[in-house]
């Protein structure tokens, strides 16, 4: 998966969420343009078209963003790229937000889809198929993009919308590191029939999203083996994470941010061993969230500092 800015050209910003355009996406829309020469009288339709595909692409990825946001996460960037879109989204470390942040994607295709068949069929009451016949294909072609990208999205294969939707659906019984497991392991099944299938239709297109997915469900598949790894350690009784309600790893996995040294962050209520420096906020090593120190446990002292996990 890309990297955010690299390789990429910064479009615009709206609503706090920054849109990139990654360098490939151009080469890819020369051949998907010149690939559907004869569906239009004109070429500047199958452009216009391409264009709606941008456009159905983005305003997916914003469903995401701001689905993410209000549910306390963060969401501040969205690319832009041959393989569709990727909005970098960061909810709450809970099941329900995490559902909602990757939920609202595929919803949001949900919504388009009545809107562009009555557009059609109100051009073919219009009598659009024999008086304005390339408007009328441009219609159909839009409301086909939107099923096709719904339809793909949701099949139960992570890391597509539909395979962490199954992942967070499952969070809610066996736990996040488990429903990450089975997931990813669901995932190796369904990437295995899509190579098949780009290997049928000799599609190397088919292909090269297939490639693009095993490796991130092979990601994923490290990941939930770390996250189970995490789980088998010691906790510290008496602390619990504000954003995500884990008890802290009991020994020294934090760093001081004054002198670099580790130390146990909730052994000291925050203040560091080696120097005396007072930490007010502590990072969580479970979901990454940053918390005053005064809510992982009542009636602890905030102090001035930050204090940053040492992995």
């Amino acid at each position: 998966m890309p990297t955010g800015r690299k390789g990429s050209i910064h479009l615009f910003r709206l609503a706090g969420v920054d849109l990139y355009l990654h360098w490939s996406w151009f080469l890819v829309a020369i051949y998907e343009i010149q690939a559907g020469r004869g569906r239009y009288s004109s070429i500047v339709w199958n452009v216009l078209e391409y264009l709606a595909l941008f456009l159905i692409v983005l305003t997916h990825e914003f469903g995401h963003a701001m689905a993410c946001r209000s549910v306390g996460g963060t969401a501040n960037q969205i690319l832009l790229w041959p393989f569709g879109g990727v909005a970098y989204v960061r909810p709450p470390q809970r099941p329900g937000a995490t559902l909602w942040s990757i939920a609202a994607g595929p919803l949001v295709n949900v919504v388009l889809l009545p809107v562009f068949y009555i557009a059609m069929r109100v051009s073919v009451a219009m009598g659009w198929p024999e008086t304005m016949p390339d408007a009328y294909m441009f219609l159909q072609m839009v409301l086909l993009i939107d099923v096709v990208l719904l339809a793909f999205n949701m099949l139960p294969v992570y890391p597509l919308d539909g395979g962490q939707i199954l992942r967070s659906l499952l969070w809610f019984g066996i736990g996040r590191a488990r429903s990450l497991l089975v997931a990813t392991v669901l995932g190796f099944v369904g990437i295995a029939g899509l190579i098949a299938y780009a290997v049928w239709k000799e599609s190397l297109w088919m292909g090269a999203i297939s490639v693009f997915l095993l490796l991130n469900c092979w990601n994923g598949l490290q990941h939930a083996r770390a996250l189970l790894k995490l789980g088998k350690l010691p906790r510290r009784e008496g602390f619990a994470c504000p954003s995500c309600e884990t008890a802290p790893l009991l020994g020294a996995y934090w760093k001081c941010n004054q002198c670099r040294q580790a130390f146990d962050t909730f052994a000291t209520r925050g203040v560091c061993p080696h120097c005396g420096h007072e930490h007010a906020t502590t990072i969580c090593v479970d979901c990454r969230e940053v918390n005053p120190m005064s809510r992982w446990e009542a009636g602890v002292h905030a102090a001035p500092g930050v204090v940053s996990a040492s992995f």
